[in-house]
């Protein structure tokens, strides 16, 4: 049962959040001591209320900037929403620097409230499902995501990892085509070494020896034996990324290595046997490449004995925000920042962008936010991403687990729930925020698209706050 706890030291206001804040179960203090002990007594609270104007000095607010930093120390991925009077402007400002997720002014409006705890309940369910996932990760190595198009390929490629069969990876660039083929790899319980070799980075006439080696003195600048990629494979998986850019001459020669599993260095004069699984990538559709022989026909059918395609980020809407916070955490780490989430605004920016450069594009957005960061939560302008007031906000409920994951909803009601928010939240993204085709899209009216989009609490939000202004 979700709980919340409210520090404020007004009788009045304790009452009032009392009853009115009842679905958040919430647990009430009156100063920095019964709320510090209260916090240390209830692991499960993820979220507090906090009015910085605590006694005794509740003009300077010391007492409530000591109390956010005790609790930002002692469990720093608490959601802390601090409240602050119209004057105290830069109380809130060193609050955020604190850590305080998000900011109110006293006397803010009992539904605007309500959204707020609520995002911030959402958000740290959020980034809980997010670090059990980086233990989990559905058993299959850095494959993150809760989204019913990943957890299909996760499945396949579970299924196919011990089989030797060749494997073609489709998916356009930046989806995680080497990472699927890293974690197909270790699923396989090959013994030899995983080795990646980028087809369109090297030169036509150096590729041929970078994948068959070369004997000492078989060109010119051959001053020594190579061991090529493909023996460096042996007992492993090769990976060729970017198979559509191999030329056409040196296809034939991969082509024999395919159907007798041996291979021959340039310059040499003898056969090695290999025991290679050869897992390939491309983005480029080579069936009609074959079909105007600009491919092999007979190598793209030795390659493609198995084909899995990648699901690109825009059918991965369950899936965007996990991943920007691992990114967040695993950049945390490396960068030395100490970004603890993101803000609304960022949110909806993230959501509602199109990543046409698919995960590569989000990972690098995240990266450099957390470079430009003022304080130690994220927000649209950190990542550079547009973000409008009027921006649909995602249903809580889409973080509560996946409609297809283990935990997905039973009753047909929450079925129905995922289903009809996800198909509102695609077609409005669709058309660009334009309700009337996204409605006529989805064949309802305008008043059942805003119906809908209320009752599934996607409408109902506040407008960020700009420290700034």
């Amino acid at each position: 049962m979700m709980t919340i706890l409210i520090v404020e030291d007004d009788a009045g206001l304790q009452t009032q959040y009392k009853w009115g804040l009842k679905e958040f179960n919430p647990i009430i203090a009156g100063d920095r001591e019964e709320g510090l002990s209260l916090f240390r007594e209830s692991p499960a609270i993820s979220v507090v209320l906090l009015d910085l104007g605590l006694p005794p000095d509740a003009d300077n607010a010391t007492e409530g900037l000591a109390l956010l930093s005790d609790i930002m120390t002692l469990r720093p991925h608490t959601k802390v929403i601090v409240l602050t009077g119209s004057e105290q402007r830069e109380h809130a400002q060193q609050a955020v620097s604190l850590g305080a997720w998000d900011y109110l002014q006293k006397g803010v409006d009992h539904n605007e409230l309500k959204f707020v705890l609520t995002r911030a309940l959402t958000m740290s369910e959020l980034e809980g499902e997010n670090r059990h996932l980086r233990q989990k990760a559905y058993g299959l190595g850095d494959l993150i995501g809760q989204s019913e198009s990943i957890q299909k390929a996760t499945s396949i490629l579970s299924r196919i990892a011990t089989t030797p069969v060749s494997t073609m990876l489709l998916g356009e660039s930046g989806t995680g085509k080497e990472l699927f083929a890293k974690t197909l790899h270790e699923k396989s319980g090959r013994q030899g070494q995983f080795v990646a070799i980028n087809c369109a980075s090297i030169p036509a006439d150096l590729l041929e020896s970078e994948l068959f080696g070369h004997e000492k003195g078989a060109f010119t600048g051959a001053h020594k034996t190579k061991v090529g990629k493909i023996e460096r494979a042996n007992n492993g998986t090769l990976f060729l990324d970017e198979i559509g850019d191999m030329p056409i001459d040196l296809q034939a020669k991969m082509l024999r290595f395919l159907q007798e599993r041996e291979i021959e260095r340039v310059g040499g004069t003898g056969a090695t046997k290999v025991d290679v699984r050869v897992v390939c990538a491309t983005h480029r559709d080579l069936k009609q490449m074959a079909d105007r022989q600009e491919f092999r026909a007979d190598l793209y059918y030795r390659l493609s004995e198995f084909t899995l395609n990648i699901p690109s980020l825009r059918d991965r809407d369950e899936d965007i925000l996990l991943l920007a916070q691992w990114f967040m955490e695993q950049y945390n780490s490396e960068l030395g920042t100490q970004c603890k989430g993101f803000s609304e605004d960022a949110v909806k920016a993230i959501m509602h962008y199109e990543w046409p450069g698919n995960i590569r594009e989000l990972q690098n957005k995240v990266k450099s936010s957390l470079l430009v960061a003022e304080a130690n939560i994220i927000t649209a302008p950190d990542l550079n991403l547009p973000v409008d007031e009027n921006m649909l906000s995602i249903p809580p409920q889409w973080l509560e687990g996946g409609a297809h994951s283990d935990d997905s909803p039973r009753t047909l009601a929450q079925v129905r729930m995922h289903a009809e928010s996800r198909a509102i939240f695609a077609a409005y993204r669709k058309h660009n925020g334009n309700i009337s085709r996204a409605s006529q899209e989805l064949g309802i009216t305008r008043p059942t698209f805003y119906t809908l989009a209320d009752k599934y609490g996607m409408r109902n939000r506040t407008v960020q706050n700009e420290l700034s202004e």
